[in-house]
């Protein structure tokens, strides 16, 4: 009997990725969706990239609401939770982000214990590892680190993955159940789009590529390749040793400014709208006055972040995907999808 896994977020750009490389290995795939009108639409994008979707199932869950999730995990060995709110735009109320992710991985989880489910993955981030500390640390953030929501440059998106996290792993220790479960813990995820959905991250590349940044804010972006972040979640959900664990991902941190050239070379036809200057960060903090995506990500200025990402390799069993290789592969993508 083939094992069935049930793939919250699967219209995500994460998620379908994931469904893909579920579904490529063999399992039957639960996806979930908010509206079962978009089941058409992701089976569609699914089979385009070669994908056998007679093994794709749907059901329609909604992180605030109790409705379905019991029924979603009949007959369910698997559950990869990677549906929660991403935003780069703060919102003005700040639960508007964390309720959704914090009673969704509430829900998510009870409903994968009272079923007993085998193994359980989460699709956490950096967001809850590398925030909040003392902005001249230099050393790489571990699995062992968590983001100080008391500290400084913390905005409404790190703060809900950060208690979306501890409350995952709070729920898995009261139910004697934490090696039952693995947190992923990617940086900014890239690479190639299965759709025209340009989702939030990869809004970075387009914006590059289209013109619209006339200079590069001085703001470090530490990068991952979708593909590798997939691949890592389908290890931890068979790996014994993966069980307890966190995995932070990326490649390597790098700067705005850095990645223009990279895109430059890649694309030389849109060279001319690839930004060549950085901008001093005091013009940076003026320019936000008029760019809410800017102002949300101000206490990013300057502040380097690497991660540790020895254990995902270890996992995956390889080095990472290069972080130039993922932004050729996003903007192909994007390209390719009219989306420049």
């Amino acid at each position: 009997m083939t094992d069935r896994v049930l793939l919250t977020g699967i219209s995500g750009f994460l998620g379908g990725h994931l469904a893909l490389q579920l579904l490529n290995a063999g399992y039957i795939v639960r996806g979930s969706v908010r509206n079962l009108s978009r089941a058409d639409k992701v089976r569609a994008t699914l089979s385009k990239a070669g994908a056998e979707v007679d093994r794709l199932e749907f059901v329609a869950l909604d992180l605030e609401s109790d409705v379905g999730w019991q029924d979603a995990m009949d007959g369910v060995r698997y559950l990869q939770h990677t549906a929660s709110p991403f935003v780069l735009q703060m919102p003005d109320d700040k639960d508007d982000l964390i309720r959704p992710a914090v009673q969704g991985t509430e829900r998510a989880l009870n409903a994968a214990l009272a079923a007993k489910v085998e193994r359980i993955v989460l699709t956490s981030s950096m967001a809850a590892i590398a925030y909040g500390h003392d902005r001249t640390r230099s050393a790489p953030f571990t699995a062992n680190d968590w983001t100080n929501l008391e500290g400084r440059g913390v905005n409404p998106y790190t703060e809900s993955k950060t208690r979306a996290e501890r409350r995952a792993w709070e729920i898995m220790r009261e139910a004697g159940r934490e090696k039952d479960m693995a947190a992923i813990n990617p940086s900014g995820i890239f690479g190639p789009l299965l759709d025209e959905d340009p989702g939030t991250s990869v809004t970075l590349v387009q914006r590059l590529l289209n013109g619209s940044v006339p200079a590069a804010p001085r703001i470090p972006l530490a990068v991952v390749d979708v593909r590798d972040v997939a691949e890592a979640h389908l290890a931890a959900m068979v790996s014994n040793e993966a069980g307890g664990h966190r995995f932070p991902m990326a490649h390597s941190t790098m700067y705005f400014k850095d990645v223009a050239e990279i895109l430059r070379e890649a694309f030389p036809a849109y060279a001319k709208k690839i930004p060549k200057l950085e901008l001093p960060d005091w013009v940076v903090r003026v320019y936000a006055l008029f760019d809410k995506d800017v102002r949300s990500n101000l206490g990013e200025l300057g502040v380097l972040k690497r991660l540790d990402a020895s254990a995902a390799m270890r996992l995956l069993d390889r080095k990472l995907t290069p972080a130039d290789a993922s932004f050729v592969a996003t903007g192909e993508s994007l390209i390719r999808e009219g989306l420049i």
